[in-house]
C-alpha cells in the first residue's frame, strides 16, 4: 500500500471510530510502525483534517467532518470519460470491463448538461478489436507482469523467422496503434520489444523473477530517456 492508500484508509478509520484509536491499534490495521502513523498523523493535521488527540492517548476525527465529495469540472469529466472509453476498446477484457463499471459511475453523478455533453458522439474510441484473439492475449500478459511470472513465447520476428524465447516481461507500452511488451530475454541477454500480435504460443512457466535497479521497466525507460537526449 503507498502513503496515498494509507492516509486514505487511517481517515476512514478515525471517521468510523465515536472512541479515540491509539497508534498501537492504528499500525497494527495498516500494517505499518507507530512512528509511521505518527508521521501520518501529523500529514492528516496539516492538510486541514481535524484530527483530535494526542500521542499515548489515541487519535480521533471530529464527529461533524466530512470529505468534501470529488467534483470534475466538463474537461475533467470528458478527459475520465475519453480515457476510460480508449481503455474499454484497447485493453484486455478485465480492464474493459472495470473501465466500463468505471463509466456507469460517473454517468450516476453526473449533472444534466453534462451528462448531455458526455453522450455526444463527438469522441469515440471504436473498438476494432472486438473479435481478435489480442485482448485475452494482453490480459494474461498483463498478469504476467503484475505477478513477475516468467513466460515462454513462440515469435514470429518482423522478417518472418520464428524464434522461442523465455522473458521477463517487464511492462507493456501503446504507442498510438499498437502494444508493444517490454521484456527481458534470456536468450539475448538484453531487453527486447515484442509486439503482443506476433506471438504465436505463449506458455506461463511457473517460475518467478525479481525487478532489480538494472532489470525493471523504470531501468528500461532510463535508457530509452538516454538514447532519445544523446540522438541516437
Amino acid at each position: 500500500m503507498n502513503r496515498a492508500e494509507r492516509l486514505f484508509q487511517l481517515t476512514n478509520v478515525l471517521r468510523g471510530r465515536r472512541t479515540a484509536v491509539t497508534a498501537r491499534t492504528l499500525a497494527e490495521k495498516l500494517g505499518v510502525s507507530e512512528r509511521t502513523i505518527y508521521r501520518d498523523i501529523q500529514a492528516l493535521e496539516l492538510s486541514g483534517i481535524p484530527v483530535e488527540g494526542e500521542a499515548g492517548v489515541g487519535y480521533r476525527i471530529r464527529y461533524d467532518f466530512d470529505l468534501p465529495p470529488l467534483m470534475f469540472d466538463r474537461y475533467e469529466i470528458l478527459a475520465l470519460i475519453l480515457g476510460s472509453r480508449m481503455v474499454q476498446a484497447w485493453s484486455d477484457p478485465e480492464l474493459a470491463t472495470a473501465a466500463g463499471r468505471a463509466l456507469d459511475r460517473i454517468n450516476a453523478i453526473l449533472p444534466d448538461d453534462l451528462k448531455t455533453l458526455a453522450d455526444q458522439p463527438t469522441f469515440l474510441v471504436p473498438n476494432f478489436l472486438a473479435s481478435s484473439p489480442l485482448p485475452e492475449l494482453s490480459g494474461t500478459l498483463r498478469r504476467a507482469i503484475e505477478t513477475r511470472q516468467q513466460l515462454q513465447l513462440k515469435y514470429r520476428r518482423e522478417d518472418g523467422q520464428i524464434s522461442e524465447r523465455m522473458i521477463d516481461p517487464l511492462g507493456m507500452i501503446y504507442w498510438g496503434g499498437k502494444w508493444t511488451l517490454i521484456a527481458w530475454c534470456h536468450l539475448r541477454c538484453s531487453y527486447r520489444q515484442f509486439r503482443p500480435d506476433r506471438i504465436l504460443h505463449l506458455t506461463e512457466l511457473g517460475s518467478h523473477f525479481e525487478t532489480t535497479s538494472t532489470h525493471s521497466m523504470e531501468h528500461y525507460m532510463e535508457l530509452v530517456r538516454e538514447e532519445h537526449e544523446s540522438g541516437c
